[in-house]
């Protein structure tokens, strides 16, 4: 299996799945039974806004601490600090613990009532399902062939791309804010747009995979991936307005896609030592590893670990649009992929015009450092300034493992070529 993968970074803007104005709302500040202080002392604390906004929340309030209303203005500043305190002047408790109340921020607003008191009013965000959906916003339609129509992608006429809202809200009632959500058949990639938005909705962090392999992956899915990124509302294919500051906050910052070999595009890789009828490898399993064990246990081009010196430009024969030509695929990545690397940091550093690749990550307990480099024509002198660029810039300082490609002079540093090839054939146990 080799791997092409690409890390695409964009700008991004934030949506809601309601409006607020369509929500239910009511009052934060508990009452009836057990809403006094003395019930919970935690949840006596003051709410600061400014205009309509909320601006932060105040600490826990003393026991001798007892303001006379609601609503008391801070001196030298806009800013109103609002406590849970009646109109008849008792105080209360608000329906959150300090402690809490941040992780519910989203669903909060300022009202003010016709007697001109503040008050803070939370949204019923939590509600029960039911079996059957009704709702005009599941239409496909208007809430998913449109979406696309907006954002300038063509359909073909065997995509139904489903209302963005119902997959949102069928991943809300069944997951939490750091969820993993996976869909085997993206389709025009709906799911990955609807984690998106619910991510820009209440500031969660929830994840996203894909798989597809259909040819409108490149056509619809992955260009619809980019621009929701980008930006939430279009027209006409174009963004109607970039994101803020506040938006961009809650928006993905780096999107991966990674495409796999392919059955055709392995067999295009074979070299036959001498001209044995291919087809016959299309018809029979046996005869299939037989040929593979015997008929190319001289060739190199499943993995050609010489070609590990380049690792940046290493190229297979890629079938595509009903041709076959040559083109780079992403060798580090598949490496890591075989390794079982969980990658906490990639990055790139340049000696001069040498690029070094350098993955950390881990196994398990252990610290991995992985360096790529492109080492064709190397010499003494070469390998002994890359021990020293090495060290200089730290790049295995605190790890228990180092792979490097090609020869190396780098203290502890293990050469990747075997365990790739063995890993590449299962000659191992990853």
């Amino acid at each position: 299996m080799h791997i092409s993968a690409c890390h695409v970074h964009f700008p991004v803007h934030m949506t809601s799945r309601y409006h607020k104005e369509e929500w239910d709302f009511n009052n934060l500040r508990k009452w009836g039974r057990e809403s006094e202080r003395e019930t919970a002392k935690n949840c006596f604390y003051p709410i600061y806004i400014e205009g309509d906004k909320i601006v932060h929340f105040g600490d826990v309030c003393d026991e001798g601490f007892h303001p006379k209303h609601a609503n008391a203005r801070c001196k030298g500043s806009r800013q109103i600090a609002v406590y849970p305190v009646d109109a008849q002047g008792v105080e209360r408790k608000w329906r959150y613990a300090r402690n809490t109340v941040v992780h519910i921020q989203h669903l909060l607003k300022v009202h003010t009532t016709s007697s001109g008191e503040i008050q803070i009013h939370k949204a019923k965000a939590e509600k029960q399902f039911k079996t059957v959906w009704y709702d005009p916003a599941y239409i496909a339609g208007d809430y998913g062939t449109k979406w696309l129509t907006d954002l300038g992608l063509k359909l073909k006429e065997d995509l139904y791309p489903k209302s963005i809202f119902t997959v949102m809200d069928s991943i809300y009632a069944v997951s939490d804010q750091s969820a993993l959500v996976t869909d085997y058949f993206a389709g025009s990639g709906t799911t990955g747009h609807a984690v998106i938005n619910l991510n820009r909705d209440d500031g969660g962090d929830r994840r996203f995979i894909l798989v597809e392999m259909a040819n409108y992956f490149d056509t619809v899915l992955l260009p619809r991936i980019k621009k929701v990124t980008f930006a939430h509302e279009w027209k006409d294919g174009k963004p109607k307005r970039m994101a803020t500051e506040e938006e961009a906050e809650r928006s993905p910052r780096i999107v991966k896609y990674i495409r796999l070999e392919s059955y055709e595009d392995a067999l295009n890789n074979i070299d036959f030592e001498e001209q044995v009828g291919q087809e016959v490898m299309k018809f029979d399993d046996y005869l299939l590893q037989y040929m593979l064990k015997w008929e190319t246990r001289k060739s190199e081009t499943l993995l050609n670990v010489d070609k590990l010196a380049r690792p940046f430009r290493y190229m297979l024969h890629i079938h595509e649009d009903g041709q076959t030509r040559e083109k780079v695929v992403d060798i580090t990545e598949t490496f890591n992929y075989l390794l079982g690397l969980h990658v906490a940091r990639r990055r790139a550093v340049y000696d001069d015009n040498r690029r070094y690749l350098v993955y950390r990550g881990r196994i398990d307990h252990r610290q991995i450092a992985v360096i790529w480099r492109d080492t064709e024509g190397w010499t003494k002198e070469d390998l002994e300034r890359d021990k020293k660029f090495v060290a200089e810039q730290k790049l295995t300082e605190g790890v228990d493992e180092v792979f490097v490609n090609g020869d190396s002079f780098i203290p502890r540093a293990k050469a990747l070529e075997p365990l790739f090839k063995a890993r590449m054939f299962a000659e191992v146990q990853v």
